[in-house]
């Protein structure tokens, strides 16, 4: 029998085949092992978890026409300790990092903002492709088909990621749970199942770039400096301030911050110090740096370069690091909705967790 291995959030899941009727695989980025997981994980669908339709909580600020900072909130630049007060060992040691001033999205990439780049560029994202069979030779054509991640609630507490984990065929950014999904009438909530690419591609549609994760977090600590949270050291608020998973996950969500098991409309919490929603919780955002262990103490601001980019879940698989939890973030598993949290995201593939918000540089406040 072999095991294999592979993370999502920050735990693992354990699979076991027999040597002789199965081999290892890659999907994406992702390590998956062609067994009884794959068989149940693999479906025509996953069960449809309806969206809510919240009403909107910020009036629409569409981007204008490259470059134009419509949306955007103007970040002065300074200097801050980066990974402070870290809770897992690959978010430190703490380090001094200086960043010139810059430019961020004041929200999340929405499913409006992303359908007028679809519209305007006819791009087609990495979930919408199909695998290369030459990339993947022995790959069972079913595998093939164009998919992506999926959450699906789980009531057993005990239940392993397998569980709530599906590899949907049709899932995508327009059918976020799969076929007989729709995005429509869900404009403003967050757009999911974004690979890295999709993400660069939209922001250099609008002449911007994905923010550093030096960026990211300065931005998302909101100008409170060393703070465990966005807001403070105290986890606990009077009114919840992030869209994150309350109670046992996965068994049961109660929702109590308004939203269960779901992303949440952009900017229904509130702002951070620098006047950013959602910078933790709700979903994962995209960076430009590629993922290394641990911060190093010789890095620009700018991330290590691609030779040293390494996952140790999956050695040899250069990824890149997203930041900022997600809505399945809980205290009893994740607790990464904190600016300091990191993790090696799925390069080449999406997720329903896993959105981004943009950055313009070296453009003065007064042009617009």
């Amino acid at each position: 029998m072999k095991r294999a291995r592979f993370a999502l959030e920050d735990r693992f899941i354990v699979a076991t085949a027999s040597a002789a009727r199965h081999r290892i695989v890659m999907f994406r980025s992702w390590a998956f092992v062609i067994t009884t997981i794959s068989l149940a994980a693999c479906g025509p669908a996953a069960p449809i978890v309806a969206t809510a339709h919240h009403a909107a909580c910020l009036a629409s600020d569409l981007p204008a026409s490259a470059p134009s900072t419509a949306g955007m909130i103007r970040i002065a630049g300074g200097s801050f300790f980066m990974g402070a007060k870290p809770m897992h060992p690959e978010e430190g040691p703490p380090r001094e990092t200086k960043l010139a001033a810059f430019w961020i999205d004041k929200t999340e990439v929405t499913n409006r903002d992303f359908a007028r780049f679809i519209a305007a560029t006819r791009y087609i994202t990495l979930a919408e492709r199909p695998l290369d069979p030459a990339a993947y030779p022995g790959l069972p054509p079913e595998l093939l088909k164009p998919s992506s991640l999926v959450f699906v609630p789980n009531e057993e507490a005990r239940a392993s990621p397998s569980d709530w984990w599906l590899i949907v065929p049709g899932a995508d950014w327009r059918h976020p749970h799969g076929p007989g999904s729709s995005v429509d009438g869900l404009d403003d909530l967050p757009v999911v199942h974004i690979a890295w690419a999709d993400a660069m591609a939209y922001a250099a549609w609008l002449g911007r770039d994905l923010p550093t994760e030096a960026e990211w977090e300065f931005a998302a600590r909101g100008g409170i400096e060393g703070a465990a949270y966005e807001w403070g050291d105290d986890p606990k608020q009077d009114k919840p301030r992030a869209n994150t998973w309350q109670g046992i996950f996965p068994a049961s969500d109660s929702g109590a911050d308004g939203y269960r098991a779901t992303t949440a409309p952009v900017g229904c919490f509130p702002a951070n110090g620098f006047g950013l929603h959602d910078m933790t919780g709700n979903v994962w955002e995209w960076t430009k740096d590629w993922y290394a262990p641990g911060l190093s103490p010789d890095d620009d601001g700018t991330g290590p370069p691609r030779d040293r980019a390494n996952d140790p879940v999956e050695p040899g698989i250069a990824k890149h690091v997203i930041k900022g939890g997600s809505f399945l973030c809980a205290d009893n598993y994740c607790l990464r909705y904190r600016p300091p949290a990191r993790q090696a995201g799925p390069t080449d593939t999406g997720s329903s967790h896993i959105g981004f918000r943009t950055v313009l540089r070296a453009v003065t406040p007064s042009g617009q």
